[in-house]
């Protein structure tokens, strides 16, 4: 039975109310949990955290979800003071012990004390713009993909943790394209992105 850790990095503020990512984590939950395959944790970062028990969740997981939107180009601010909060208690206790390089010859590996091998992580994101800011020539992002661009720093995080990366999920117009049809087509692209990821683990 594969160990499922999801985190919902959703929260309220101004205009946000959190909901579209919790119904992201409720459409996860739901496609794991229609067999017995899967054991599952769950975190929400705007609930009470004690730091020992959510290093022990990545300790103890096969696979990390996290679900995020993104906030001025950044993942919000609790979700920020999660990571930084739990991997910093992590130290030596499983999420990494050092930064891998050796006082011998400091030039080289950086980024190599990780603890977490052997894990898996897949992250989802929701933005404002459209997925075209992203591709078209003159747009915003300048032809670079979420991952490559606004998410870069966050994929070396994990890598810096020993965790090796699931291809992810990003849901797009969400703010303007919010209709309930297009809703239900997230969610069937989103389901079958799962199907896809799952089968392969």
């Amino acid at each position: 039975m594969k160990k499922i850790f999801i985190i919902n990095g959703g929260q309220k503020f101004a205009h946000s109310g959190g909901k579209f990512n919790k119904t992201v984590q409720d459409w996860t939950t739901e496609f794991l949990s229609k067999n017995n395959e899967y054991e599952i944790k769950t975190t929400h970062v705007e609930d009470d955290i004690d730091l020992d028990k959510e290093v022990e969740k990545f300790v103890w997981a096969d696979v990390i979800i996290y679900h995020t939107p993104v906030w001025w180009f950044q993942l919000p601010n609790l979700f920020k003071k999660y990571i930084d909060d739990v991997f910093t208690a992590g130290h030596n206790k499983g999420i990494y012990k050092s930064d891998g390089r050796s006082r011998v010859n400091p030039d080289i590996n950086y980024g190599t004390g990780g603890l977490l091998h052997g894990r898996k992580y897949m992250l989802t994101t929701s933005w404002n713009a459209p997925a075209t800011a992203f591709t078209l020539p003159g747009e915003f992002f300048d032809q670079k993909s979420v991952d490559e661009g606004v998410m870069f720093g966050f994929h070396k995080m994990n890598k810096f943790t020993g965790m090796e990366k699931l291809d992810g999920f990003h849901f797009h117009d969400v703010e303007k394209g919010a209709t309930t049809e297009n809703i239900a087509i997230f969610k069937e692209n989103y389901t079958k992105h799962l199907e896809q990821t799952f089968k392969n683990l």
